[in-house]
């Protein structure tokens, strides 16, 4: 009893000592690790800041490393792998983040949403969509619904399209009630192509009527009016837009003109033209006159000297060309080069510009296909602007 006591009471103080030391050693490892941590925290801002991502996302790593549990350097390095293209990598980092237990739902809502982003800049527009529906009912819910509205104009899903934007313009994001118009007119102009005219027409009117500022829904219903015979509903169809908005009048001029043309209304028709005209210049409006009045007898001889009077009002290598196009020379053999000169020469000018991308194209889109805005094409060409 004697030994065994001796021993107890030798231990305590030994087992105390130990204790003591192990602790101490905890302490300076922890230490250690904290200096550590904060050390390759700060190296990689610092390449960040340098824009030396590869050494930062080196040096976030090793910080990761060192502290696994930290989600901010989680965070940090997901986006960094999305931002160089490395997109399998961000979805490890963030699913990684969503498997634990311990993060907060603030994080985990976070994550999600970065997930989301990793899918949607690969291109893996279903997996995004399925991670971007996660999303509804937290702080993320528009930042993911205007998300799922480009997947679903990129993929052409137009009824899903119309209630994402519904949803927002619920939300108070900003009115869409333009671009619902634009979604009607993509479903009419598919049913068009399938040969339904009859629902491609209802639709189109339904366009109208929601959006009466809006150029789209009138210029494409009057092209639909036309195909079925009836030129005279499409003139009047036209010459709504045109006092509805007379911006829009150089989109529609063409089309204006072949409508009266074919109905016997081509006075009416240059009377509104010429209006325009006067208001603002327009090379489509100018085109559309010289055909009214060429069409014309009584004035066919006289409808190529609008191009002057526009030359003597607005300096134009189009207009120039146009003019050139018909005319005889005394030195003959001279016009085929010097239209082809002119021609090229006009062939930039004679494209139309995305305002928001500067994207260049031979016609008028209603949505760009280069930054896929919508109405971000002017109703003027590049030399009119």
């Amino acid at each position: 009893m004697d030994f065994s006591l001796s021993w107890i009471l030798l231990g305590l103080p030994l087992a105390f000592g130990l204790g003591w030391v192990a602790s101490r050693l905890d302490l300076r490892q922890l230490r250690i690790d904290n200096r550590q941590a904060p050390k390759a925290y700060f190296k990689g801002l610092n390449f960040l800041l340098n824009e030396q991502q590869d050494q930062a996302i080196d040096a976030f790593i090793e910080a990761v490393q060192n502290d696994p549990d930290t989600s901010e350097l989680h965070f940090a390095l997901g986006n960094l792998f999305r931002r160089r293209g490395e997109y399998e990598r961000a979805v490890r980092v963030h699913e990684h983040l969503l498997s634990r237990g311990d993060l907060s739902e603030a994080d985990r809502q976070r994550a999600q949403h970065a997930l989301a982003l990793d899918f949607l800049k690969a291109g893996l527009l279903d997996r995004a969509e399925d991670a971007l529906r996660k999303l509804e009912g937290t702080p993320f819910a528009n930042q993911a619904r205007l998300a799922r509205l480009a997947i679903y104009e990129r993929s052409r899903e137009w009824p899903q399209a119309a209630e994402m934007a519904r949803k927002l313009e619920a939300a108070g994001e900003a009115s869409f009630t333009g671009r619902l118009a634009h979604y009607l007119c993509e479903q009419a102009a598919g049913l068009t192509a399938s040969g339904d005219t009859a629902a491609a027409r209802q639709l189109l009117e339904q366009a109208v009527a929601d959006a009466p500022q809006s150029a789209r829904p009138r210029i494409q219903l009057a092209a639909l009016q036309r195909t079925q015979g009836q030129d005279a509903q499409a003139l009047e169809t036209l010459t709504a837009l045109v006092e509805a908005l007379p911006p829009a009048l150089p989109l529609a001029a063409a089309q204006l003109a072949k409508a009266a043309g074919a109905c016997g209304q081509a006075a009416k028709a240059l009377a509104l033209l010429k209006a325009g005209y006067h208001q603002t210049p327009s090379l489509d409006v100018l085109e559309a006159m010289v055909a009214l009045e060429s069409s014309d007898p009584a004035s066919a001889a006289t409808a190529r000297d609008w191009y002057i009077r526009h030359l003597e009002r607005e300096p134009s290598l189009i207009a120039a060309a146009r003019w050139l196009a018909g005319e005889r020379l005394e030195r003959e053999p001279c016009h085929p080069p010097l239209q082809r000169a002119l021609d090229h020469a006009a062939k930039p000018l004679n494209r139309y510009r995305c305002a928001a991308c500067g994207f260049e194209a031979k016609e008028h889109f209603w949505q760009c296909p280069g930054c896929q805005a919508w109405d971000s094409y002017p109703p003027r060409r590049v030399e009119e602007l």
